[in-house]
């Protein structure tokens, strides 16, 4: 097996018994990126050769017999709207262009101080607005099973680039499924964290009540692993949560017997592709063979997600990115005569068609007049969304769903059509409205060899429950044995 397709609990494991080096991993990854990226295109910005000094920088001190962190000189890739010190942040816009950011996010102060290596920013939809990756300002992603096919989005570069075996793992973020749902896509492992469980100082905001970093890995283990380095109090976002450190790597454990698992009717309705709905039952009948009871429950409130997510995620982005204005960072047009031109000119050369449509219906929503039609109602709505998630968590200890209602569609069959495209989140807005954990593992293939992705939802801060069932099915069908991306045109 090729380097770069192992996992990093495996990469670990090589190290350890010295059958490989630090430096032969990252010029592995070099190389790999250098053969498949022109056919991908999941990277912004490429730092392989920073990577490769940073790596035999780390052996030498192994070779020393200095003390390092164990995940010390693995290589990582960074979704473009997590701030990196000294690197381009683009957030695939071109308002962002040459912005270079002067701090680091929190989550990459806890990547650097565990000693892995950056290897590049990752493309995504702008401002993470979208779910194809094909809303980029700078290139479309392709997703490595079909290159003709979207690799999911806002995260896509990131699901791309470790289907690809580009990198080993990567981090995204999640608004309302841009990690699960490209995760499901390119046959990997996504994990949405409880909202507050990762501190989002350093991403750059789309809608702050909504969004929330999280892996992107090849296997499970690999998942448990990550969220370990990422997790944890910050006293810069008032939102994180002060919590005791878990170590999540405990809960890789293979037993599902005695959970109740709830599966909820509405997610498997009217929309859903019958080869998806064809192994998602397939994976509830694999549960029921390892031991875990499966019952059939509804979450009516579900058929109100959707309009919930994008009434109020649309008001937060108007808000948040009022600050791009040609005054402080960030483009600024050439063409102006006065204060009104300079703000309206910056603003509508600066920003894609998706991210003016997604501002234009949230300042709308807000507007004198509707915010109580529209706003404050999505908001009664929402309560009552985790109020209906509350009582179900009464009963069972997850929910099984699919984590998209099809597999990944060609590139440029929905970008035209934004209601098409946002019906592409209707199994994922829910769990950010509600703020709870979601993990998408791939479940099987359909007829054209298409990955199939699995959603588990949990209570809050039940993360280890969910790596646990998740974990557990990984074993028993092997998934990443059986199927690999064919790179197919």
């Amino acid at each position: 097996m090729e380097i770069t397709e192992l996992t990093v609990h495996e990469l670990q494991d090589k190290l350890k018994k010295k059958e490989i080096t630090l430096p032969e991993i990252t010029k592995a990854y070099a190389k790999r990126i250098e053969e498949k990226e022109k056919d991908v295109q999941a990277f912004l910005t490429i730092l392989a050769e920073d990577a490769e000094k940073q790596s035999t920088e780390i052996q030498q001190k192994v070779d020393k017999g200095e003390e390092i962190g164990s995940l010390a000189g693995i290589p990582i890739g960074i979704k473009d709207n997590i701030c990196t010190k000294g690197i381009k942040t683009t957030c695939a816009s071109k308002m962002l262009e040459n912005f270079v950011s002067p701090y680091d996010a929190t989550v990459m102060e806890k990547i650097k101080a565990e000693g892995m290596i950056t290897l590049g920013k990752l493309n995504m939809d702008e401002f993470a607005m979208g779910a194809s990756t094909e809303y980029s300002a700078f290139q479309k992603t392709r997703n490595p099973w079909n290159l003709n096919a979207v690799p999911g989005g806002s995260s896509g570069g990131s699901a791309a680039a470790v289907a690809a075996d580009l990198v080993p793992w990567a981090l995204g973020s999640d608004t309302g499924g841009s990690i699960r749902q490209p995760a499901s896509f390119c046959g990997v492992v996504g994990l949405k964290p409880t909202y507050g469980l990762v501190s989002r100082y350093g991403l750059v905001a789309f809608a702050s009540s909504l969004d929330q970093i999280g892996p992107i890995t090849k296997d499970v283990e690999d998942c448990a692993m990550l969220l370990n380095v990422i997790t944890g109090h910050d006293e810069k976002d008032t939102t994180s949560e002060n919590r005791e450190k878990v170590d999540y790597t405990k809960a890789i454990r293979n037993d599902v017997k005695g959970m109740r698992i709830g599966i909820p009717k509405e997610y498997f309705g009217e929309g859903i592709d019958k080869e998806v709905k064809e192994a998602l039952e397939k994976a509830i009948q694999t549960y029921q063979e390892l031991g875990a009871t499966v019952e059939e429950c509804s979450l009516d409130i579900a058929n109100y997600a959707l309009a919930t997510y994008y009434i109020i995620a649309c008001a937060e982005a108007s808000s948040n990115l009022g600050r791009f204005d040609g005054i402080r960072y960030g483009y600024r047009t050439p063409n102006y005569n006065n204060l009104k031109e300079l703000y309206r000119h910056s603003r509508s050369e600066g920003f894609g068609a998706e991210v003016k449509r997604r501002i234009i219906l949230g300042t709308y929503v807000l507007s004198s007049g509707y915010y109580d039609a529209y706003y404050k109602k999505a908001q009664q709505v929402r309560t009552l969304v985790k109020k209906e998630f509350e009582e179900a968590f009464q009963k069972y200890d997850f929910l099984l769903t699919p984590t998209a209602p099809n597999v990944a569609f060609e590139i440029g069959t929905k970008s035209n059509n934004p209601l098409e495209m946002y019906l592409a989140d209707i199994c994922t807005v829910s769990v950010n409205i509600a703020g709870l954990p979601g993990i998408s593992i791939p479940c099987g293939v359909n007829s054209k060899q298409m990955p199939i992705g699995m959603q588990l939802i949990g209570p809050k801060f039940s993360e280890e429950t969910l790596l646990q069932a998740a974990y557990t099915f990984e074993q028993k069908i092997e998934f990443r044995k059986k199927y690999r991306p064919e790179f197919k045109k």
